[in-house]
């Protein structure tokens, strides 16, 4: 299962998500565009705010395997950019990123946005709304 950021911003602020969305069993990674994307939200936010997003990115890429951006990633992205551009659907940059890493892993998304997932060839999503 791969965790998309959208997930992980909701468990921050409710504390119970992950639990009640993925199952002692699933082997759960993100991608490494999550990772800049959490950072970003360390880096914009001040006071209190920062720390306790700090310490959250802290945990989770203590717990959590982070996917590379590698060569089968990058063929996986290359192959869904075509896909969207051809049906002239164009979707977010870090989404295609994030749909290409679970694609070359094998895994689910895990998301609260379907839609940006939403019929790309060879993406299973399943959200937790």
């Amino acid at each position: 299962m791969l965790l998309d950021t959208t997930f992980l911003i909701d468990a921050d602020r409710s504390g119970d998500v992950l639990d009640a969305a993925i199952g002692d069993d699933d082997d759960v990674a993100i991608a490494a565009v999550t990772v800049a994307e959490l950072r970003v939200g360390v880096l914009l936010t001040t006071g209190k705010s920062r720390s306790a997003r700090r310490v959250f990115l802290d945990d989770v890429l203590r717990a959590i395997t982070v996917v590379d951006y590698d060569r089968a990633v990058a063929e996986a992205h290359a192959e869904l950019l075509v896909y969207v551009r051809r049906q002239g659907r164009p979707r977010g940059a870090h989404d295609l990123i994030i749909a290409a890493t679970a694609k070359a892993t094998g895994r689910i998304v895990l998301s609260a946005d379907d839609p940006a997932f939403a019929d790309l060839p060879g993406i299973q999503v399943r959200t937790h709304r």
